[in-house]
């Protein structure tokens, strides 16, 4: 079911998830349960909806009622309790929000409980590794580049962006709901995936860096390929304790691409 309650100020009950709460407060905002996301765009929402997120409520564009977003609200009516959908002139929404939704509609919802490292990578052959990635536009094309080209699962060190963050799901274009992720642990993130029979792939630039379609690396049968942050790459360490170093074979003296567009190439080329 849903409630639609027409909105003409900033002040009204069950906004402030939109217009006062930052993202770090959402994501504290139950603690010790999980906190709140935002997801914005209809094509996002419904992904997180099909994955079986719990929706709070919905901020809307009047126009969109009827519009694009007509089949997330079917989707919402369908769900065995009240979902609250407030909707508001396009002015009012950019005053709510500091910002113009491009279309149209923001829904909270609850965050899960993670997963673990376990299962997520239960038959999971080739998994994404990011490490430190801190930029929520990389984090999100990253994932969505793990989940077009065929990797099965991402896992996060605990440096990196959140993944639920707004920014994050919506470069991600909800992907993020239809691969499964989670976080590594604080220490002896190596050793958990060298135990579960992986074999660890860090791309970076070194001497002895192999090409990214060296045979035996992409005859592995089970691999972890870790990517770093812009700038900085992988640490040192990580680098030195995995199986394998590759690099993406380039030209016109380019040494290296952006880490979402290296993950793209990689993921390709490991994947098959």
């Amino acid at each position: 079911m849903i409630q639609i309650i027409e909105t003409t100020n900033l002040e009204s009950a069950g906004l402030s998830v939109y217009s006062e709460q930052s993202e770090v407060q959402l994501y504290r905002i139950n603690e010790p349960a999980p906190g709140i996301f935002i997801a914005e765009s209809p094509k996002v929402i419904e992904r997180a909806l099909i994955a079986g997120y719990e929706p709070v409520s919905v901020l809307i564009e009047n126009n969109q009622i009827r519009g694009e977003a007509s089949l997330v609200l079917e989707k919402l009516a369908s769900l065995p309790f009240k979902v609250p959908v407030f909707s508001a002139s396009d002015s009012i929404l950019t005053s709510i929000t500091g910002f113009h939704l491009t279309r149209g509609v923001l829904c909270a919802m609850k965050r899960r409980p993670l997963p673990s490292v376990d299962d997520v990578c239960k038959n999971a052959r080739r998994v994404a590794v990011l490490e430190n990635v801190t930029n929520p536009t990389n984090a999100g094309a990253i994932v969505r580049s793990a989940a077009a080209l065929s990797m099965d699962a991402v896992l996060f060190s605990h440096g990196c962006t959140d993944p639920l963050y707004r920014r994050a799901i919506r470069v991600s274009m909800g992907t993020i709901f239809q691969i499964p992720w989670t976080f590594l642990p604080e220490t002896g993130s190596m050793e958990v995936l060298k135990a579960l029979g992986y074999s660890t792939v860090a791309m970076a630039i070194r001497d002895n860096s192999r090409s990214i379609d060296d045979p035996e690396i992409t005859a592995s049968e089970k691999l972890a390929v870790f990517l770093g942050a812009e700038g900085d790459g992988l640490l040192p360490e990580t680098i030195d304790a995995c199986d394998y170093c590759v690099k993406i074979p380039m030209s016109h003296d380019v040494d290296s691409l952006n880490v979402a567009a290296a993950s793209a190439v990689a993921f390709w080329a490991l994947s098959r």
